[in-house]
């Protein structure tokens, strides 16, 4: 580009701006470098330059006007579609708040017709996603309801946090200055904020917030900050405890009792950190089917239970996973093998008995000469299993295995889709994250770890504990996981910074599994002893300790409204809990006589003499079980059910209806 073309650019700029002493200085220099240079003319022919043309025939239109706010709007939205798949669902984020802002400055400059015909041009890009928001904003008609109105108001004065990777920010960055689009720069710089990834290249999503979900927001971020305080005023007040005995010890009992009295009533809707796959439509439908024929729980109403028992695993069986809707049950095996029976496809016989029991063989013969599995077999570990997890939506399966590895597998396909390599140690536990896409695993070398599906190697690495880290499970919001170890203590970490902001102490022995409650305030543990503890996320504190159970607790449930927690032990028993009434705050008369609120137990449910080592909710609060059936002398029925083509009985499943 020629001097003459770049004067003459910034000219244009300058008088835009309305930059009138700039505009005089920069003449006046111009002027000096002309008489300098005795006068030359080095002028070029603009309509030579394609470029320039095009950038001064943009700056010379008003700026005002609607047709620009509607061809760079076209052209973001074009090229945000037409990104790469890796990138899209970033650069799309952007694509509602610059919307929004281009409506809101339409309608601000009084050209009301044309705010609406661009309303209605790109309305159906956001209608699924933030449709209350699209109809608040419908109502905004003129520039004075930009002032009246609250939420056009609070649209206009704050700015909007997107939180995507450094590299989609460039991009961009790089497209809004080579398009020249100069007015939806102007919306980006001052009305919307990119922060950082999780990490340089993982993703985590943010959005354009409505008022309500602002307000949350901010909620939330105070309940962190006060929590934060309440555990250092703790500490403190711990110490000053020691000091003086009983004036001091009812004081901090009765705010205590204040303090959790003011956080039962509603916790805040905390939103993932993280990017998650778009689910399909269909999948949303029987989510939503589920949730409408859900049946409520309570201490009163108790769930119906569907129990799988293994039989004839001759001590092969290390774990047991089952799906979220109960049609899928998985094994992992001694022999490195994992299996996986499909309900819907076996073939159920029911007796009229008070205990219904339907006896699937895994060797199961469709025909005379058949020798058909009614199992699928995954192999591809080199050491025995000792975790399986599904998925939320039941199309994906991981493994963990003594080989140190984690393996991915495809319901669908039947195949080993990835081999995740990263601990030094066997891995004890795997669990999926609540929305999938990215889990956790707790090996032996006092690790636990996070990763995603599409990466080989870990995102987080949580390290801190002492000793093993036997079990981990997700908080319901993905922002936060947990870990069991057997230094005898639960860590809570932040999957965004990696760090550990909470311990809870208080077990004697090895914790071995772990539970959180669906409305993301509470989290049980059970550890080799027995006992189950509720614990107080926000606090850090114990609630109650449930004693019941006379050997290690497996597996532990919450029922999807938080009412009741299922646990499940080696003592042949599923007990079930009253959490609603237990969760309560204590009395100051019942601390003070030393009594300890615990959990109230409901009812007990015995296995003939099977340990429980799986448990899960379904979505419509039919809790499944799953064991395997120990050392006992096996009726002739069952052994004629069971027995297979040769001589030795083979391995199979139990399904009780208790």
């Amino acid at each position: 580009m020629d001097e003459e073309a770049v004067v003459k650019f910034v000219e244009t700029y300058l008088k835009k701006k309305g930059f009138k002493q700039a505009e005089l200085a920069f003449h006046e220099e111009i002027q000096q470098q002309q008489q300098q240079q005795n006068n030359s003319n080095n002028a070029i022919n603009i309509h030579s330059d394609p470029d320039l043309s095009t950038l001064l025939h943009s700056l010379s239109q008003p700026e005002d006007s609607p047709a620009r706010y509607q061809e760079e709007y076209s052209k973001l939205r074009t090229w945000a579609y037409s990104s790469l798949d890796l990138y899209k669902h970033e650069l799309l984020r952007v694509l509602y708040p610059v919307f929004v802002h281009c409506y809101m400055d339409i309608v601000a400059k009084g050209h009301i017709q044309h705010a609406r015909n661009f309303f209605n041009s790109f309305r159906e890009d956001h209608e699924m996603m933030h449709s209350r928001d699209l109809q608040k904003l419908e109502g905004v008609l003129s520039p004075s309801h930009l002032e009246e109105m609250e939420f056009a108001h609070t649209l206009r004065q704050s700015k909007v946090n997107i939180k995507i990777c450094q590299y989609s920010d460039e991009l961009m960055m790089q497209y809004l200055r080579k398009s020249k689009s100069t007015i939806i720069l102007g919306i980006v710089n001052e009305h919307i904020n990119f922060q950082d990834s999780l990490e340089e290249r993982l993703e985590k999503t943010g959005g354009f917030l409505s008022d309500s979900e602002k307000t949350e927001g901010e909620t939330k971020e105070g309940d962190v900050d006060e929590n934060k305080k309440r555990s250092m005023d703790g500490g403190k007040q711990g110490a000053s405890i020691k000091k003086s005995k009983k004036d001091k010890a009812a004081s901090a009992t009765a705010k205590a009792v204040r303090l959790e009295a003011n956080t039962v009533p509603a916790a805040p809707r905390v939103k993932p950190e993280l990017p998650l796959p778009v689910m399909p439509a269909e999948v949303e439908q029987s989510i939503l089917e589920d949730l409408r024929n859900r049946v409520q729980l309570s201490s009163t109403t108790l769930p119906s239970v569907s129990f799988y028992t293994f039989i004839n695993t001759h001590n092969g069986l290390n774990c047991s996973s089952i799906s979220h809707d109960g049609s899928l049950v998985a094994g992992g095996f001694s022999d490195s093998s994992l299996k996986v029976w499909d309900m819907a496809k076996l073939g159920q016989q029911a007796g009229n008995c008070k205990v219904k029991m339907i006896l699937l063989r895994c060797e199961h013969l469709l025909g005379p000469n058949s020798g058909k599995r009614s199992y699928t077999l995954f192999r591809g570990h080199s050491g025995p299993v000792h975790s399986a997890t599904f998925s939320p939506l039941g199309d994906f399966i991981l493994s963990s295995s003594a080989d140190t590895t984690v393996r991915l597998w495809s319901t669908e396909l039947n195949a080993n889709l990835v081999c995740y390599k990263g601990h030094n140690y066997p891995v004890w536990d795997v669990q999926f994250s609540p929305v999938g896409h990215y889990f956790a695993s707790a090996s032996h070398d006092r690790t636990a770890r996070i990763w995603s599906m599409d990466r080989i190697q870990p995102l987080r690495i949580m390290a801190g504990h002492l000793s093993d880290v036997d079990c981990v499970q997700w908080h319901v919001n993905c922002n936060y996981i947990a870990t069991g170890s057997s230094d005898k203590t639960v860590r809570l970490w932040d999957v965004q910074s990696g760090e550990c902001v909470r311990i809870f102490i208080g077990h004697r022995s090895m914790i071995l599994s772990l539970a959180m409650s669906p409305d993301g305030r509470y989290m049980a543990s059970g550890d080799e002893d027995g006992t189950i503890m509720m614990w107080d996320l926000s606090s850090g504190r114990c609630i109650s300790p449930m004693m019941g159970h006379h050997s290690c607790v497996w597996s532990l449930a919450f029922s999807c409204e938080s009412s009741l927690l299922a646990s499940g032990s080696a003592d042949c028993t599923v007990k079930l809990w009253d959490v609603t009434t237990s969760t309560k705050p204590a009395k100051t008369e019942e601390n003070k006589s030393g009594n300890t609120h615990r959990l109230r137990l409901l009812k007990t449910l015995p296995t003939k003499s099977t340990p429980v080592s799986t448990l899960r909710f379904s979505r419509r609060n039919l809790l499944f079980a799953a064991g395997a059936l120990s050392r006992r002398p096996l009726k002739a029925f069952e052994a004629d059910a069971c027995r297979g083509t040769g001589d030795t009985l083979s391995p199979c499943i139990c399904v009780s209806f208790m």
